[in-house]
């Protein structure tokens, strides 16, 4: 048994042991088919429905060493689905699905008031410099030099400067509808610790429809999270759902974004959020899997300061980048020059000189 897209169950059975191998190969050709066009509807064979370690018995198809087979290849094949980055290979149109320019992004930055200096300052010296017409930063108190700086795309949301909940999903609530307004094919958000290579987001959003429902960027879990869902004042059940983390950043088609509306719109987000008692990411990620069905596309150009940067190569083709501090030790990528640690310990700078070298206080490229 398995679950379609729209959430109905299909069976299958085995009459005799031929029928496996038949079996197999047909769902496997209608597999291939759909990963390969976004348009068709895909079998869900993700973690949460095949069971995942601890959850419910995986897929089979009846007893014996067959049915284990058959089983290690749909948990195979959702691993590998979920991993791409884009398109899969050759099932890619030639080129992209439609044209995209900067102008088309709605790049949402969350920070706080503390980080001001501390964090958005390097972001303005850096990415946001080339991209502050769709760049959008949310914070939580007014600040006289930075708006300066950026004028109307300084959003104060006058929400909390705490870092709870509510908080977070204040700011959140404020995002998404400052994209409504906006008119803007794709929002993204991302945190004040990410750096944004716009051109490879725009490379990598091209090759999906913005009308279509697209939920893309990368989970900070190995499996979908589980929450309660409260169903009036005495009942609750539990959902499972992936959700991209806000901390490597994650993006929405507008055609997705405007179904969101009954539970995001108008502040409505909050209470959605309240709902199942959870942080902004998880709540979008909510929204869109748990209520309105659409799976989470994984990308693995989206980093985070969860995972260990000093891996990650092929500097120009990442869409986000992130840094922080583990056991004392600084976790960035792993550049050389043209800054040494000490002049950059975010990176930051010698990726940007690396993505821009025309950039005016970068070194001179005889010296990088």
């Amino acid at each position: 048994m398995w679950k379609t897209a729209g959430g109905s169950k299909c069976t299958f059975t085995s009459p005799r042991p031929g029928a496996v191998a038949a079996t197999c190969l047909l769902v496997t050709v209608m597999l291939v088919v759909a990963v390969g066009h976004p348009s068709i509807p895909v079998l869900d064979v993700s973690p949460l429905s095949l069971g995942a370690a601890g959850d419910k018995e995986p897929l089979t198809t009846g007893t014996g060493s067959g049915g284990k087979v058959f089983s290690a290849y749909f948990r195979k094949l959702a691993r590998e689905r979920r991993a791409v980055s884009g398109p899969p290979p050759g099932g890619a149109p030639p080129g992209p699905v439609e044209h995209l320019s900067p102008a088309d992004l709605f790049i949402a930055v969350k920070t706080t008031g503390k980080y001001h200096r501390q964090r958005l300052d390097l972001l303005l010296e850096t990415w946001i410099s080339r991209n502050m017409q769709q760049t959008y930063v949310f914070t939580d108190g007014e600040d006289e030099k930075l708006r300066k700086r950026m004028g109307t795309h300084l959003i104060n949301t006058n929400c909390s400067a705490t870092h709870n909940r509510q908080a977070l999903s204040c700011k959140m609530a404020q995002e998404y509808d400052t994209f409504i307004d906006s008119g803007k094919k794709w929002f993204c958000h991302v945190d004040d610790d990410n750096y944004v290579n716009v051109g490879s987001l725009v490379k990598l959003l091209s090759h999906y429809s913005h009308t279509h429902d697209v939920y893309i960027g990368r989970p900070s879990l190995e499996r979908p999270i589980e929450a309660t869902e409260r169903l009036g004042t005495a009942h609750t059940r539990q959902v499972r759902f992936w959700f991209a983390t806000g901390g490597a950043g994650f993006c929405l088609s507008r055609g997705l974004a405007l179904k969101m509306h009954p539970w995001a719109s108008d502040g409505t987000f909050m209470a959605t959020a309240e709902h199942i008692r959870l942080p902004d990411d998880c709540t979008v990620g909510y929204i869109v899997e748990a209520l309105l069905g659409v799976g989470l596309i994984r990308s693995a150009l989206f980093h985070s300061h969860l995972e260990n940067l000093g891996l990650v190569s092929d500097i120009h083709n990442q869409v986000t980048l992130s840094y922080g501090t583990v056991e004392n030790s600084r976790n960035t990528v792993n550049l050389r020059g043209p800054f040494s640690t000490s002049e950059d310990p975010t990176r930051f700078r010698s990726v940007h000189c690396l993505l821009y070298p025309d950039t005016p206080w970068c070194p001179s490229l005889q010296r990088l």
